[in-house]
């Protein structure tokens, strides 16, 4: 059994913290993960004209209220509506006509006479032609390019609720995900049963045309069994004077807007929309789905607009591997993930696959919306060409994130080309973690700061408004790729990943970003401006023309950024290592998995900082940005077992460890049930070794499991190229993450080598 914290434990560590802003199977939040994803592929950008108008290959347009009366158009209208429809629809005009309406908390509009008028004469009209009381039945009624209207209402769809989760019915169409783990719904179970895991489904095309690939193509270009299009072009919208009149209830209507995450939930998506392309989504409110509010998957062409999102489990809105998207005129809170996530969309700028994508362009846009109280504001796993822009990210844990750290079932590696300008990224010090907080974090987040770059690449981050951030203004920090790379055990390939290399945190790009000082000119200082890793031989990082108040220079770690002679000679910044943010990384990333989500005492991203200026902060920026004692300790440790010489060479005069160090990285206890408790060998065989084999075993026969599961992955690894040996991890660290891996209810089929596999990566033998 290991007894010391090896080289490859700290690189499995650095995975199995949970420090991600992705769909994992696992992370510090097990009771917010559900449902295992499936393997997802970019689809087609052309547009699909087998239907007329075509589908895809662009935004599609958005709809009037009022034609939706015009029988002579395309498609035809179905509208939902409940007995007081019209009654609540004429107190909220009469409200809206007196005080006005708020979009969003940052922008308040009036209601004129004239289109109060028109908005009740619309819906007088529409009440009459309602024949459906759940949108669900409306949904499943509908062809290509009809739409629904939904009347102002609450939304509970009392037959979703009633359809059952994992419905043996259909098993037969459940699939393996990326990294192997089985009980993803493949496209063809959301086709059978699409109320088994969603409160509304929108199911945009028929039938696959062929067996979903038993092993997912290394080139996720075009989805390679896509049926017809049998509702694709569907617009879905509420009729009311805001997305405030119509409510798509996912939990318990009792909690209102507000929280708890997931308060009552019985779904674990609001509504979901797979593969309909062309599709619009407009003026309603989801709330209190178990995982995302609202989700879409391998769409092309899609816009989300003027809509609501509070408190899902995970995501207020998740858009997945999909193009041609649009996000626009919204509000996302309390959600334990982030409020807006975009993940991996279509890599169509600078490193497109030009075959597929001949021109470059943005694959999605998010704008104008306000995202706050959540434990991101913004989130985005390898989320590539996507413009974020005149958006409000403020009183979240961390207002923005773009990460590789769930890459795997994640195309795209790694991360890169954003553009993120004219947002305002302030008062990001909610804390999460806080128990009356009303938000369950799922992923661990640095309280107080604005945004980071996790390992992202040629992101364009410039004319934004940092302030009031007690942290920071902005982070960025690279993660070497064997902390990503493909499994030891029957592995998913990540293409573009190499377990010897670093490929993260290059060419980034900051400026003309007004720091400490609102849009008033008042100051509102951030605890730090800037803070970068400095991570050795990243290249291509520059900062210039940011200011703080009044002009002056800005505050960062190190102090003295490179700006490239203004952006045009990036080739002149290049990393010589940062000992203090490598003892703050690798400290918090291994407290994080140690103490949990908090970070105990190696982490104090879990605290809420002190505001800058009080005595407590003091105003000196080093002295933000120094590393606890026991970071410094850890951090010590660390180098002196011999983690790659390419992280702790720059620092040998530095992390001369003292004996308590020595003494936390030589060894990782057991759960204190475990103590006396000697392994018993297991004859079965390790496809037998299940989660619920591990419920039923004993301690003994537990960590005799944990013996030879951490012998078959250590052993080495073939291949044409020399890698090394596979990674294992300390074993305390090994039960802990089968006891939190297999406590979900529908994790007993998950196989435990596999869960070690996925949180041990590859380690190399020689830097």
């Amino acid at each position: 059994m290991l007894g010391r914290l090896t080289r490859a434990a700290v690189a499995a560590a650095l995975v199995t913290t949970g420090l991600t802003t992705g769909l994992l199977l696992a992370g510090p939040a097990p009771q917010a993960a559900a449902h295992v994803e499936r393997p997802a592929y970019w689809p087609d950008p052309k547009p699909d004209c087998s239907i007329s108008p075509c589908a895809g290959g662009k935004v599609p347009d958005a709809r009037s209220l009022a034609s939706a009366l015009d029988r002579g158009r395309v498609g035809q209208t179905r509208v939902v509506c409940q007995p007081d429809s019209l009654q609540r629809l004429r107190r909220s005009v009469a409200h809206a006509r007196r005080h006005g309406y708020d979009e969003r908390p940052t922008v308040h509009r009036r209601l004129t006479e004239r289109r109060a008028r028109t908005l009740l004469r619309v819906n007088e009209r529409l009440f009459e032609r309602c024949r459906y009381r759940q949108i669900q039945a409306a949904v499943t009624a509908s062809g290509n390019n009809d739409r629904v209207v939904v009347m102002p209402g609450l939304y509970l769809e009392p037959h979703s609720r009633k359809q059952p989760t994992y419905d043996e019915r259909c098993a037969p169409y459940r699939m393996k995900s990326d990294s192997g783990d089985p009980g993803a719904l493949s496209h063809e179970y959301q086709i059978h049963c699409p109320n088994d895991a969603n409160l509304v489904a929108v199911i945009g095309r028929g039938p696959d045309t062929a067996p979903t690939p038993d092993v997912p193509h290394e080139d996720r270009h075009g989805i390679p069994n896509v049926g017809d299009c049998i509702r694709c072009n569907l617009q879905l919208e509420g009729s009311g004077v805001s997305a405030d009149d119509v409510v798509v209830e996912a939990g318990d209507p009792r909690a209102g807007n507000g929280g708890p995450s997931a308060a009552g939930h019985k779904k674990d998506v609001g509504i979901f929309v797979d593969r309909a392309d062309g599709f619009v989504l407009r003026n309603v409110t989801v709330r209190h789905a178990r995982e995302h509010n609202i989700y879409v998957i391998e769409t092309d062409g899609y816009r989300l607009e003027q809509f609501k999102a509070f408190y899902g489990g995970a995501y207020g809105v998740l858009t997945f591997v999909g193009d041609h998207g649009l996000v626009q005129r919204c509000e996302a809170a309390g959600s334990g993930d982030s409020g807006l996530y975009p993940g991996s969309g279509a890599d169509s700028t600078t490193n497109r696959y030009k075959p597929f994508y001949p021109k470059w362009r943005f694959s999605q846009t998010f704008r104008l919306c306000d995202s706050h109280h959540n434990t991101g504001g913004f989130s985005g796993t390898n989320s590539h060409g996507t413009l974020v822009e005149r958006n409000n990210f403020f009183k979240n844990a961390l207002g923005y994130t773009t990460d590789v750290f769930t890459a795997p079932g994640h195309p795209g590696f790694p991360q890169h080309g954003n553009v993120v300008r004219h947002n305002r990224f302030y008062s990001n010090n909610f804390n999460v973690f806080e128990p009356d907080s009303g938000v369950d974090p799922f992923i661990p987040a640095p309280v107080g700061t604005g945004l980071w770059l996790a390992g992202g690449n040629q992101n364009n981050v410039h004319h934004n408004w940092f302030y009031d951030n007690w942290r920071r203004g902005v982070m960025l920090f690279a993660v070497p790729d064997a902390t990503v790379c493909t499994p030891v055990v029957e592995p998913t390939p990540v293409p573009g990943c190499n377990p010897l290399a670093v490929s993260t945190s290059f060419d980034n790009r900051f400026h003309h970003n007004r720091m400490g000082v609102n849009p008033d000119g008042l100051p509102a200082r951030n605890g730090l401006d800037f803070w970068w890793d400095s991570f050795v031989g990243n290249t291509g990082n520059c900062w210039w023309a940011n200011s703080g108040p009044g002009g002056r220079a800005v505050r960062s770690m190190p102090s003295n950024l490179p700006d490239c002679d203004e952006g045009t000679n990036p080739s002149s910044s290049i990393g010589l290592g940062n000992v203090v943010a490598e003892a703050e990384l690798i400290g918090c990333l291994l407290g994080i998995e140690v103490e949990g989500p908090s970070g105990g005492p190696l982490c104090t991203w879990g605290q809420t900082p002190p505001r800058p200026g009080m005595r407590a902060a003091g105003d000196d920026p080093s002295a933000l940005a120094a590393p606890t004692e026991a970071q410094r300790q850890l951090m010590a440790g660390i180098c002196w077992l011999g983690l790659a010489a390419r992280t702790c060479a720059p620092y040998d005069a530095e992390t001369e460890p003292v004996e308590s160090g020595r003494t936390w990285a030589r060894s990782t206890e057991l759960p204190a049930a475990y103590d006396g408790v000697e392994p018993v060998a297991t004859q079965a065989r390790l496809s037998e070794l299940t989660c619920s084999w591990w419920r039923q075993a004993d301690r003994a026969h537990r960590l005799g499991a944990v013996d030879r599961i951490e012998e078959f992955a250590t052993g080495p690894i073939d291949g044409s190229v020399p890698y090394g040996f596979g990674a294992g991890m300390p074993d305390g660290w090994a039960v802990r993450m089968f006891q939190q891996r297999c406590s979900m209810f529908e994790a007993g089929g998950f196989a435990l080598y596999k869960l070690y596999g996925a949180a041990a990566p590859f380690a190399a033998v020689a830097d």
